[in-house]
């Protein structure tokens, strides 16, 4: 980086969890292609920069430092507490990385660009007297529960199940069950790390430059948008999904197998199932991947499953055998270009914000089963708004609930309507991803934000 002689330094600070780093790091890679005379550090833990910095190529003035990972030695992690180990190191610890860029790179920083959910970077901005700009990955809406917390606790319980939400602006289609449990913990449940962080988003977001939301302005809800601008100092929308040159993704190698198999199907005629539930902290109890297993084979649908090697010892005996030929079962799979090939009839994801953008930018309906975080709000407004797909029966997955949901989009004749509606998205998405979009004119003031600064 001995080329650079611009004095911006910006300190990138990643959730190095889940399915949050890459979004973020595909952001600073498009600013720094936008800027390549300033310095970009990315802040993260060992671990997971090594897995993001290993499989991506980054230009030459984005450089990763590790920071503390929080976790004690021989600590005994429970479920989920890794995050909250991570949080709780605080500023201190994300001051050691800024530390070690600013040694290395010989520049000062000059901006914040962070997760929304790592706060400590807020104060950490305060301190050295420069902008914070936070990004909001999960689904843009979801961010209008942690700004009404307290009046869904006023009008809401954790047992109100199908009531609506009348009273959040622009979001009177959402129920009390498709809101992350946060919003809802009564006085007597114990605060955690990440609860705390999301609480505090209400004070601290409007204090900040600018606030990015990871979609499409075109997609979003006016009364949402309307009601957080008048919040927040700006909201940028900069979606971080699909950033990646879609030159790149065609000249991969098709080391997984998928796309000859696609090929294949495309040849019979056939319609294929995809199911992929992302890079979740969740993973799907036992007796749900057996119900899914059980759907799949007596379907008689072709299926790719994007499926950990963890879990395949749930799976019924004899079932890879007996459905070899017409499946892939895999550990790891090129879900975009999967999407993208025109054979995938059905996409049955959890709900994440990017696999839902993912499938809505290649047409392709799907069936949502929502575990936590923002799945619940995602797939209410894919079904309940855009109509491109169904929640599973009864919010669980069981063999005839999905068996139910594939012959719903495959074979009867409303699959048609989700089909249409699905390849609508893809167009407006196409729309507001390219030249002319509010996304690009937002990007731009980013760029005009960062450099300024």
């Amino acid at each position: 980086m001995s080329n650079i002689n611009e004095n911006k330094h910006i300190a990138v600070f990643s959730l190095p969890f889940s399915s949050h780093p890459l979004p973020l790091l595909n952001l600073t890679i498009k600013l720094a292609h936008q800027l390549p005379n300033c310095y970009f550090s990315f802040i993260g833990t060992a671990k997971n920069n090594q897995t993001l910095f290993s499989k991506t190529k980054t230009p030459i003035n984005i450089k990763h430092y590790n920071v503390n990972h929080g976790i004690p030695e021989n600590h005994q992690l429970l479920h989920g507490s890794e995050l909250n180990l991570y949080l709780q190191t605080g500023q201190e610890n994300f001051q050691k990385g800024i530390d070690l860029a600013v040694l290395e790179t010989k520049t000062p920083i000059t901006c914040i660009i962070a997760d929304a959910f790592v706060t400590p970077t807020f104060d950490l901005a305060k301190t050295l007297n420069v902008p914070w700009i936070p990004v909001w990955i999960p689904m843009s809406c979801s961010l209008s529960v942690h700004f009404h917390g307290k009046e869904i606790r006023q009008h809401c319980t954790v047992n109100d199940g199908n009531k609506t939400l009348d009273f959040l602006p622009g979001l009177s289609v959402l129920r009390v069950e498709d809101l992350p449990h946060d919003p809802l913990m009564t006085d007597t449940e114990k605060e955690t790390a990440l609860t705390k962080a999301l609480a505090s988003l209400s004070t601290i977001l409007p204090q900040a430059k600018a606030v990015i939301v990871s979609f499409f302005e075109e997609l979003d809800l006016p009364l949402f948008v309307q009601d957080m601008r008048s919040k927040l100092q700006l909201m940028l929308y900069v979606p971080l999904f699909n950033l990646k040159p879609k030159t790149q993704v065609n000249d991969e190698i098709d080391e997984s197998g998928c796309i000859s198999f696609l090929e294949v199907q495309k040849a019979k005629s056939l319609k294929v199932v995809y199911i992929g539930f992302g890079n979740t902290v969740i993973e799907p109890p036992k007796h749900e991947i057996v119900a899914i297993a059980e759907a799949l084979e007596e379907s008689g649908y072709p299926f790719i499953w994007s499926l950990k090697e963890n879990l395949r010892s749930h799976l019924p005996n004899g079932f890879l055998e007996r459905t070899k030929t017409r499946s892939k079962v895999l550990s790891w799979v090129p879900q975009g270009r999967i999407l993208g090939h025109g054979c995938v009839g059905a996409f049955v994801s959890q709900g994440g914000c990017n696999s839902m953008l993912e499938g809505m930018s290649n047409g392709v309906p799907m069936i949502y089963r929502p575990y936590f975080a923002d799945q619940g709000i995602n797939a209410r407004l894919a079904v309940d708004v855009w109509e491109v797909g169904v929640i599973i029966e009864g919010r669980v997955f069981s063999k005839n609930g999905l068996l139910k949901g594939l012959n719903l989009l495959l074979v009867e004749e409303e699959g048609k309507r989700f089909k249409e509606n699905a390849l609508k998205m893809k167009k407006i998405i196409e729309e507001a991803d390219g030249p002319k979009g509010l996304a690009t004119k937002d990007f731009k003031k980013l760029v005009e934000l960062v450099s300024s600064s």
